[in-house]
C-alpha cells in the first residue's frame, strides 16, 4: 500500500506522479465545461443570436394571439349590433303599439264623451218636451201627422185633414180604389187619403213608415204632396 501523501499538520512536496495526476483531473474538468458548453442541435452556436430566435418566436405567437382576439371582438360587436338591433326594432314596435294604443284611447274618449252629450241632449229634450202618446184612432193619427208635419214645416190643418179623409176614405186606413182611372192603369190608390204608390213613394216623409197603408205616414205624404201642389191639403176639395 503506498503511502499517504498528507501528514496531520504540514504538506509533502508533490513528486513527479502526483503532479500527472493532478494535470489530469483539470483536464477532465475543462472537457465537462466545454461539453456543457455545446449548444443542442439546431441552436445558433452564438450567444448574441439566442435572444433573436426566442424573440421572433414570441413576434409570431402575438401575432397569432392577436389575430384571434381580432376576430373574437369582430364576432363580439356584430353580435351586439345584432342586439342592439333587435332592441331598437322592439322599441319601435313598442313605442308604436303605444302610440296606436293612446289614439284609439284618445277616440274611444271623444266617442263616450260625443255619446254622453248626446244623451244629456236626448234627456233635455225628452224633458222639454215630452213624447206624446196617441189614441190608436182617426183623431190620434191626425194629431200625430200634424205634430210631424210641423217639424218638417208641412202646412195642414186639423179640419181640412179631416174632412179630405172623410170624403176619401171613410176614415178606413185600408181603404183601396180599384175602379178609377189609377186602378185600371194598375197603380190604385191606397189608405186614408187614397195615395197612389208613385206619389207615396215621393212625398214620404222621412221617420215614418214606408208601408203605404199606415195612417200616420199616409197622410204625412198626402199634405207634403197637396202643399206642393195646392199650397195646402185645406185647398183640397175634390180629387187631386
Amino acid at each position: 500500500m503506498p503511502k499517504n501523501i498528507f501528514t496531520r499538520g504540514r504538506s509533502l512536496p508533490l513528486n513527479r506522479k502526483h503532479k500527472i495526476a493532478v494535470a489530469g483531473v483539470g483536464t477532465l474538468g475543462a472537457a465537462a465545461v466545454a461539453l456543457t458548453a455545446v449548444p443542442a442541435s439546431g441552436q445558433t452556436t452564438t450567444s448574441e443570436a439566442a435572444p433573436t430566435a426566442k424573440v421572433a418566436y414570441s413576434t409570431e405567437q402575438i401575432q397569432d394571439v392577436h389575430a384571434g382576439v381580432t376576430g373574437q371582438l369582430a364576432g363580439a360587436s356584430q353580435k351586439v349590433a345584432s342586439i342592439e338591433a333587435k332592441q331598437e326594432a322592439a322599441t319601435k314596435t313598442t313605442s308604436t303599439k303605444k302610440a296606436a294604443a293612446e289614439k284609439a284611447a284618445e277616440k274611444r274618449t271623444a266617442k263616450e264623451s260625443t255619446s254622453r252629450s248626446a244623451e244629456r241632449a236626448e234627456r233635455a229634450e225628452a224633458k222639454q218636451f215630452p213624447k206624446k202618446s196617441y189614441a190608436d184612432n182617426l183623431d190620434g193619427w191626425i194629431r200625430e201627422a200634424r205634430d210631424i208635419m210641423k217639424k218638417h214645416d208641412i202646412p195642414g190643418t186639423y179640419e181640412g185633414i179631416h174632412r179630405n179623409i172623410i170624403r176619401e176614405s171613410s176614415g178606413n186606413p185600408k181603404a183601396i180604389n180599384d175602379w178609377d182611372i189609377n186602378a185600371i192603369n194598375g197603380i190604385p190608390s191606397k189608405g186614408l187619403l187614397q195615395v197612389i204608390p208613385p206619389t207615396f213613394e215621393a212625398y214620404h216623409v222621412p221617420g215614418t213608415s214606408k208601408n203605404i197603408y199606415d195612417p200616420v205616414a199616409n197622410i204625412v205624404a198626402a199634405c207634403n204632396y197637396a202643399a206642393d201642389k195646392y199650397g195646402t191639403m185645406d185647398n183640397v176639395d175634390s180629387a187631386y
